[in-house]
């Protein structure tokens, strides 16, 4: 049993502690909220870009974020929990989940910027397919038609590759390619020449890799900012769980 003075002069550093960790998990739980609404914005905004890929780790994104988010929204919780009740071993799970969470999201963070080339290739190959078979009715052409209307652009680097695609032979080059929709009839847009005044003349694929890759860079900032403020939440967890259980304290 530690003398009274010694409890005395422990006690504030713990009160301490236990304000300081509480404050940590409310900002964790926010961390975890954001998480959850870039992982709904991202199955949302980002849903015609993942229907182009048969990839399970690219149509899965959004999924992983918010289940990320959902997991930490808890964990958050429950670290406010364990330090109200002053629970060595709460504490140490907490600290424990806090140092997965730090490595999951590191290796993550760094994954993705390894392969960011060969996402950007596999999304190039996709696209091109999906040009190839577009047909106007399956998934896949509708999700060319959005990022054609919702990027001003046409075809993979130019409108001219419809040219090359069996739909171009009966219908011509697609509507979502027509700058304003009023003039472009059959004529024009079985035309090259005469729809090249017509259509967006821009490719799609620069600037879908674009938005993609500012929208990863700003997913990657989020994810390493995350990861490294866990190692907070790790510290204060250990050291509030080594002070109660070296001094016996216990809430009142």
């Amino acid at each position: 049993m530690s003398p009274p003075s010694r409890r005395l002069q422990t006690k504030p550093v713990i009160t301490c502690l236990k304000t300081f960790l509480i404050s940590y998990s409310l900002i964790f739980w926010v961390t975890g909220v954001i998480l959850l609404a870039v992982g709904v914005w991202g199955k949302v905004s980002l849903e015609a870009y993942f229907s182009l890929s048969t990839d399970e780790s690219t149509t899965n994104a959004p999924y992983v974020l918010i289940g990320t988010g959902a997991t930490i929204v808890i964990f958050g919780l429950f670290g406010c929990f364990a330090t109200c009740r002053g629970s060595p071993w709460m504490l140490k799970l907490y600290a424990m989940f806090l140092t997965l969470v730090f490595l999951a999201e590191l290796v993550a963070g760094i994954s993705g910027f390894i392969f960011r080339h060969e996402i950007k290739a596999k999304l190039d190959g996709a696209y091109k397919h999906a040009v190839q078979t577009y047909n106007n009715t399956d998934s896949s052409s509708t999700a060319v038609d959005a990022i054609q209307r919702t990027l001003h652009c046409c075809g993979v680097t130019n409108y001219t590759d419809w040219g090359a695609t069996p739909y171009f032979k009966y219908k011509g080059i697609p509507t979502s390619c027509c700058k304003d929709s009023t003039n472009c009839t059959t004529a024009v847009l079985m035309d090259l020449n005469k729809a090249k005044t017509e259509v967006y003349n821009t490719g799609c694929f620069a600037l879908m890799t674009s938005v993609m890759e500012a929208n990863l860079g700003i997913i990657a900032g989020i994810s390493f900012g995350i990861a490294f403020f866990q190692l907070i939440g790790i510290f204060l967890s250990c050291c509030l769980s080594r002070y109660i259980t070296n001094n016996q304290y216990e809430m009142v």
